[in-house]
């Protein structure tokens, strides 16, 4: 059992349940990233910090750095966020779409940094 599989398996079934969902679609969107954990957190490296996610209580955190979040402004206003974070409730659907499209922006956005 490695690391993110650790922090995952302390959390209640349920709430497992979503933060393997966000997991799995963090690895689709950035296929060849590093799953680490750094800040206490599951974090993905890709030419540097992709994207971080931790369980909580009442919703999953989703840590895309600041352009991660202005990008997506609009899209991400429906949920409580701050400048590099948001706030996914285990009372909502996880919106996997937008998490994909906020990691393969990320993902393009390293890239192009390290060139």
């Amino acid at each position: 059992m490695n690391e993110i599989d650790q922090y995952i398996s302390a959390f209640p079934n349920e709430v497992q349940e979503r933060l393997e969902l966000i997991r799995s679609t963090i690895k689709a969107a950035a296929p060849d990233a590093e799953e680490v954990i750094s800040y206490k957190m599951p974090a993905y490296k890709l030419k540097g910090i992709l994207v971080y996610f931790a369980g909580y209580q009442n919703h999953i955190g989703f840590y895309p750095g600041a352009n991660g979040i202005s990008h997506f402004q609009e899209e991400i206003n429906q949920f409580k966020n701050a400048k590099g974070s948001v706030q996914f409730p285990h009372t909502l659907p996880l919106p996997l779409d937008l998490v994909t499209r906020i990691v393969a922006f990320r993902r393009d956005e390293n890239l192009a940094k390290k060139k």
